[in-house]
């Protein structure tokens, strides 16, 4: 099954990046997930500042450029799972977490096409 694990940033509007040890602890899970055949795909986000919203409501549509204020709600970056269980991707989010720091994850079975 695979799994599709959003990571929400509390500083993804700071547009700092990473520091050398953050990039180095990064890349080791990042290849250990990859070694594992867990990771099939996976990546950071720019700031919202960088992108807009799309949104339609009776066929009209509304576009609104970033930077967006609810910055608790902004996607910091993405990865795709290929697990065996829920069960294992949730501890592959606290490992991911615990290298990222502040933040959470949210988890998103994705649908197996026929």
């Amino acid at each position: 099954m695979r799994f599709l694990c959003l990571y929400r940033s509390k500083n993804a509007e700071t547009n700092k990046p990473p520091t050398q040890q953050e990039m180095e602890a990064m890349g080791k899970l990042m290849q250990e997930m990859a070694q594992a055949g867990v990771l099939l795909g996976t990546e950071g986000c720019e700031p919202s500042a960088k992108g807009a919203r799309i949104q339609v409501s009776s066929g009209s549509f509304a576009v609104n450029d970033g930077p967006f204020t609810d910055a608790n709600g902004l996607i910091g970056g993405y990865a795709v799972l290929k697990v065996n269980s829920k069960a294992e991707a949730i501890d592959w989010s606290k490992r991911f977490l615990a290298v990222v720091g502040e933040g959470e994850s949210e988890l998103r079975q994705l649908r197996e096409m026929s």
